[in-house]
């Protein structure tokens, strides 16, 4: 993910929690939300995919 969607992610959660956000800014957060979400889980199930188990036995 884009280090400038994450700033941007940031701003808002930081916004939403002092001053509150319109329609159109919860929609671009949820968007950006479940962007980030699917990376996370893209990176995570390589790391998985990565993992070789090595039995000394």
């Amino acid at each position: 993910m884009e280090k400038e969607k994450i700033l941007r992610i940031n701003y808002l959660a930081e916004k939403k929690k002092n001053e509150g956000l319109t329609p159109e800014e919860i929609k671009e957060q949820q968007a950006l939300y479940k962007e980030y979400i699917s990376a996370v889980k893209k990176n995570f199930r390589a790391t998985l995919d990565n993992i070789k188990i090595v039995d000394k036995k």
